[in-house]
This record gives C-alpha cells, structure tokens and sequence, in this order.
C-alpha cells in the first residue's frame, strides 16, 4: 500500500442493495480532509442527501481511520463511524470514536475507510481479507448477542480477524444501540441501529499489510519526544504490571491491561474477569463507574454486580452512557408517580440491582413492553408521555441523550462547545475538564501535585489563545479558547489520536507545560510532507466548517440552535463527584468555587457573538459566510449552501 505514506491508497466501497463492492481512491480526501471524521465528513456531504433518516439505505455508515493508523507509539490507531445518527432528537449527522484493534487491521488490509450503503434483503456479514471482500449470510448470527458474534466469526475466520457487530438491539433499531468491536471497543450515536437496519450484522477485518513512515529518522525522532513527554515518573513500570493498583476491583476478580493498537502508553485501559470466570470485559472510564454507586446502596456493599451490569449492556448492543441518563429519568417518573413497577414491568423500586438493570436493557433492547417505548430514546419517550415527562428530562440530558459533564456552570468555554455540537463532544470537553482535575489535586495540596494556578495560566496562554481561559471567573478569552479547542480537536479528528493522550498538555518534568506543536510533527513525519502547527488547526477549522455545514443543511438554524438546556441559566451548579467544592481557577489564580453558579444569559450570547466573529460567519444569524467557505477551500459547500440561501 505505497501510494503515499500514512495512507492505504483506497476507500473500499460495498452497496448491501446491489451487492456490488468496489472501491475509490483516499487521494480524492485526503489533501483537504486528511482522515477520520474529515474524510467521513465530506463523503456524507457528498452522497446523503438532508431528507435521509437514519434508517433510509441511502444513509451511509462511513468507517475511517486516520494517516497515523498503525503506527506503533503514537496512540493513533483509533477509527471512526459516522453518518446519520438515530440516537440525536431530531436525527441529524454525528459520529462515534473507537479504539482496539479493528482500525488498524483495516488500514492494513488496503482500506484507510469502508463506506457501506444501501440494505440487505437478508441478514448478512461483510468479510474483509486483503483483496478478498466477500458479502456472506449472517442469518445464524442474527439475534446472536455482540460477543457470541465476534467469537463465532472468530472460530469460523481465524483468531486473527477483528470484527465489529451489532446486538439485539441494534437489530431492533433501538435508539441507542452501539457497536462492538475487538478489545470491547463500543461507538455510540446509534449507529448499532443503522447496522442492524441495513440487515448488516458484523464486519470481519484482516489485513497482513505494514506501514511506514515517510520519514523514518524524524518519525524515530518524534516518538522519542512523545515518551519524554508522556514520562510518568518512577514506579510507572511497576504500575503497568499491576493495573489492578489503579482501580477498585471486588476481591477475587482477575485483571489485566488491554492496550490499544499502537499505544504510547499506560492511561488505564483494562479487562476483567469474573470471579467465577464465565465472563470477561472492559474497565475503562465510565465503564468502570457505570451502575457503580447505586449498586452500593442497594446492597449496602462492593459486588460483581456492576461488572455484570457493564457486560449485558456491551452484549445486548445498548449504550451504558444513554441506560444512566435513563436510570436517572425513570427515577424522577416513579417519584412523580408516573411510572411503576406495574406499568413498565421493570422494578423500578429495586434500583440498585442486578434485577432491575437485566429487565430495563433485555426489555429495551428487545422492544418488549414498555422496552418499546424506552428504545425511542428518553426524549421521544418522554414525548409519549406527555408535558410533565418531558420537564423531568430537561435540565440534565444532552442531544445524544447523555448525562450534561464538564458542565457550562464551572467552565464557562463549554457553554459554546455544547451548543455547537451534535452530541457530546467529550474529546473538546477533556482538554480544559482534565487540566482543571489535575489544578483541584494541587488546590487541595495533594502530594506530588504540580499543575499550579501559574502553569494553569500558562498551559491556556499556549494551548487556548490566552490566559484570560484560565479565569473562570469571567466570560472574556472564552470564545476564542473554544475556537482554539475545537480546531485542534477536530484535527484530532481527523488524524485520529486518543482523547486518553492527546493533546499533552501538561508534562511531570520541566516547566510543566506540554507541546501542542508535536501532533503536527508527526503528521509530517509519517507523511513525508512537512505541516505546521497551524497548517494542521486550519485543516481543523475546514471540518469543523463542513460538519456545521452539513447540520445547517439538514435543519440547524443557526444561532437559534446553538443553545444549551434552559437548566444551566435557572439551577444553581452543586459539587462534582470529581471536584466537589467545585473549585476553579480565578482572577490571577485565586482559588474559588463554582458552587451555586448558573450560566448568565447575557455574558452567553456575547460569548457567540464574539465566537461569530472569531469563526466569521454571520454574527445575526450564526449562519456561514461564503467568503469564509471559499476561504477554507469549500467552495462546492459554499456554492450549495448559497443557493438553498443558507449561506451569507
């Protein structure tokens, strides 16, 4: 795969309908969109029109990786999915981020991107094998959980072969269903749905292809400076042989790493086995916390019980982020008598245990009973329940149906990285959450602690334009730190690098203060061709530009849009789990609270007017400007937006 470094050269291309599968060259993308979601992007906008739903044939479920794919060191082997996306109220365009090893055995298998269209008359599953694609039926796997999938495929295939799949619910166009892939590796958005209403159950890869850098001493250069600056200091060696130091694991259970493809390192990623041994799966993130304090009071103790929980969720195909905000929704109907035990046919009153969460997600995932009302989402449920349903889920739920973090009342950059997006944008959220975490540990005079106020300041005059971003005491430098974020973490995007990992902010050693400038210089080192720093924010701007594009086509009106929940201006903001007295960074880093805050109305749309600006679009309407389209180089986007007059 030679025919330019950092790419496989090809977009395999299979239509379910037809049955035909070919393919196109990554060459037409790549210059301007460089991966990932850029490249995911511009297909969309090519070829599904903005009347699609999500279950139409004619939506595309769009599978990318990124030129850094392969490449061992770099934590850049993640992949993407996007398309149409069921799990959005209304549907509209989003996306979903995978790690594992699946993305990685496309690109070498010949294929930096798979875009499957159209719909099976009968259950099938698409097997790549190098050269060798083949359409094959899937009608003995369909009702199959995402596990039973992945091992049958890999007992028929070769252990070598990485497979993504969908569960039930995804086969029952469940709102919320996920895909599954290699390692555990689970995407949201609702994309299981798309795949399950295409008659697609899984997707077997294997490619026995390598990759190399276009230059190799550069690239050996920069992998020495990102272990230099993801040096976690002594004992780190001794951590990584014992991942179960990092967790709270319940006695008994068996626990090992499970690194991604090309990681650059430890950042927590685990399975775990039960003690019994019968079932296996990820400890990562919100996994490991899913289910976890209402197990507590249910049982008055730590049990396998959340494990198992996380497992069913993974196997059924349901996403556990959606299930939470969920839980939490049908809580506040049984208190408002609304729901009961009887009339859902969930034991609502047993929050807490195993019983309760296998009949909410085998009931859902399977449209049985009130499962069928629930698989529409908590917003459409809500609406079917009517007006009083509805205010129960409006102050903490976002677009995509996940619970509100990183909330707008302590970080007021958030407020615009909420509005502007589809779903949850956790990668643009971590960049400032995860600094603010690590400030609370020295706020709180945590040993070893060394992300000052000062190296706070200094990390937001570097990484987000000024250090006015460091004061959360005040609107101003905020629109421009969101500008900031969002065109380096849509190059993230489109790279694709973990959110685990990138952008180092902050490093144990030195002055403290990490290194935007090295995700450029591994662009340039695997690709032979030298980008800059802001060469690669400008491709980042282009596909931030052409998302917001494709979502003004498709209904977004602009400024009227790009709001957050009326919750954030009217509810006072209580402590964090993480950060309880909700502590952050002042004026000239005094240390303050958050506690009781709200978004202020006013200092909001100034904030947009000022981001309008910074963006040049249309500070009236929040609208794109066709100069500024032609400017990015988006002129057919431009010509199209101009003509159906959403564009100025």
């Amino acid at each position: 795969m030679t025919e330019r470094y950092g790419y496989a050269g090809k977009i395999l291309r299979v239509d379910l309908s037809s049955g035909t599968i070919n393919h196109t060259p990554s060459a037409d993308y790549a210059d301007r969109f460089l991966g990932g979601r850029g490249i995911a992007a511009k297909i969309y906008w090519d070829e599904v029109p903005a009347d699609v739903s999500a279950f139409d044939p004619e939506n595309r479920l769009i599978f990318a990786t990124g030129p850094l794919a392969g490449f061992s060191g770099l934590s850049g082997s993640r992949w993407q999915v996007c398309g149409k996306a069921p799990a959005m109220t209304p549907e509209e365009f989003s996306y979903c981020n995978f790690g594992g090893r699946w993305g990685g055995q496309l690109k070498f298998a010949g294929y930096d991107g798979l875009v499957i269209q159209g719909k099976s008359d009968r259950p099938v599953y698409v097997f790549i094998d190098d050269d060798v694609v083949e359409i094959r039926d899937a009608s003995a796997l369909w009702g199959k959980n995402t596990v039973e999938t992945r091992e049958i495929l890999k007992e028929e295939l070769g252990r070598t072969v990485a497979v993504v799949a969908c569960g039930p619910a995804g086969e029952n166009l469940v709102s919320y269903a996920i895909l599954l892939a290699d390692n555990d590796a689970s995407g949201s958005s609702g994309f299981g749905a798309v795949m399950g209403s295409k008659k697609l159950k899984a997707i077997a890869v294997r490619g026995k292809g390598k990759v190399t850098p276009g230059n190799l001493e550069k690239f050996k250069e920069v992998k020495e400076h990102v272990r230099q600056l993801l040096w976690k200091g002594p004992g780190y060696m001794e951590l990584i042989a014992k991942p179960e130091a990092h967790i709270e694991v319940v006695p008994g259970q068996k626990v090992k790493l499970d690194l991604c493809l090309g990681c650059a390192g430890y950042d927590g990623r685990i399975t775990v086995e039960s003690r019994d041994g019968k079932k296996r799966g990820k400890s990562l993130c919100g996994s490991s916390l899913f289910y976890l304090d209402r197990v507590s009071k249910y049982y008055g103790e730590q049990n396998e019980v959340p494990f198992y929980v996380n497992r069913i969720c993974d196997e059924y195909g349901v996403d556990a982020l959606a299930i939470e905000s969920m839980m939490k929704w049908l809580s506040r109907c049984r208190h408002a008598g609304i729901l009961t035990d009887e009339n859902t046919g969930i034991p609502l009153s047993k929050v807490g245990s195993w019983e309760y969460m296998e009949a909410l997600v085998t009931k859902m995932s399977l449209r049985e009973g009130f499962g069928d009302v629930l698989a529409q989402g908590i917003q459409r449920a809500a609406d079917t329940l009517g007006a009083e349903a509805k205010e129960l889920v409006a102050d903490y739920v976002s677009k995509a149906g996940h619970l509100l973090t990183y909330c707008p009342r302590t970080f007021p950059v958030h407020g615009l990285l909420y509005a502007m997006e589809p779903r949850q944008a956790v990668n643009q959220l971590h960049e400032m959450g995860l600094v603010l975490f690590q400030w609370v540990n020295w706020a709180n005079g945590l040993e070893g602690a060394y992300l000052s106020s000062d190296v706070f300041r200094k990390i937001a005059a570097r990484f987000w334009g000024s250090e006015l971003a460091a004061d959360f005491s005040t609107y101003d430098g905020k629109a421009l730190a969101a500008a900031k974020i969002q065109d380096r973490e849509y190059a993230k995007e489109c790279l694709i690098l973990c959110d685990f990992t990138w952008p180092v902010t902050h490093t144990l050693s030195g002055d403290h203060i990490g290194d935007p400038s090295i995700d450029s210089k591994m662009l340039s080192a695997i690709t032979g061709t030298e980008v800059d720093e802001e060469e690669l924010y400008y491709i980042g701007e282009r596909v931030l530009n052409l998302q917001r594009a494709i979502h003004i086509r498709e209904g977004h009106r602009g400024r009227e849009s790009d709001q957050i929940p009326d919750a954030f201006f009217t509810i006072p903001l209580k402590g964090h789990a993480m950060n309880p007295e909700c502590q952050a960074p002042g004026k000239n880093g005094e240390i303050t609270s958050r506690t009781g805050m709200v978004v202020d109305r006013e200092e909001f749309e100034r904030m947009k007017d000022e981001y309008y600006q910074l963006r040049e679009w249309d500070v009236a309407t929040g609208l794109q400007t066709k100069a500024k389209l032609e400017e990015l180089d988006l002129h057919e986007v431009a010509q199209d937006l101009g003509r159906r007059g959403l564009a100025v």
